[in-house]
């Protein structure tokens, strides 16, 4: 059994801050679950863009606005609490933030937390010995 809290991952090297949002790996791959868990907080007034062509991502809203536009079809959804989206084709999207977002995010393959987003939006694919 596996318990964390945010607390005990808050500026550790689970803690990973970008200019435009700040991630708590709270489930690696290191785990050994077959899936990587995340509570991300995006800032207000910006705009990310992303393509995890390596992985599959779901995202659920607890808190906060924003628009996902999927880059690939020009559909745009309006997120709020609540809200789930779910990138089960790989698609590239762009999140703009409306207001300060709290989400919850599951990957799968789980990342290690040593990934960085290249100039695309993708995590490159790094895998690592388990428990």
């Amino acid at each position: 059994m596996i318990v964390r809290t945010l607390d005990e991952i808050t500026d550790t090297d689970r803690d990973v801050q970008a200019e435009n949002w700040r991630s708590k790996r709270i489930i690696l791959a290191k785990d050994a679950v077959g899936f990587s868990v995340h509570e991300t907080v995006l800032y207000p007034g910006r705009v990310n863009e992303f393509w995890y062509a390596n992985h599959v991502e779901a995202v659920f809203v607890v808190e906060g606005e924003g628009e996902l536009l999927d880059k690939e079809t020009g559909q745009i959804h309006r997120l709020a609490p609540g809200s789930l989206y779910l990138l089960d084709g790989h698609e590239h999207h762009q999140l703009t933030v409306r207001s300060r977002m709290r989400t919850v995010c599951v990957f799968n393959p789980p990342v290690t937390g040593r990934e960085v987003h290249d100039e695309n939006g993708v995590y490159p694919l790094i895998t690592e010995e388990t428990r």
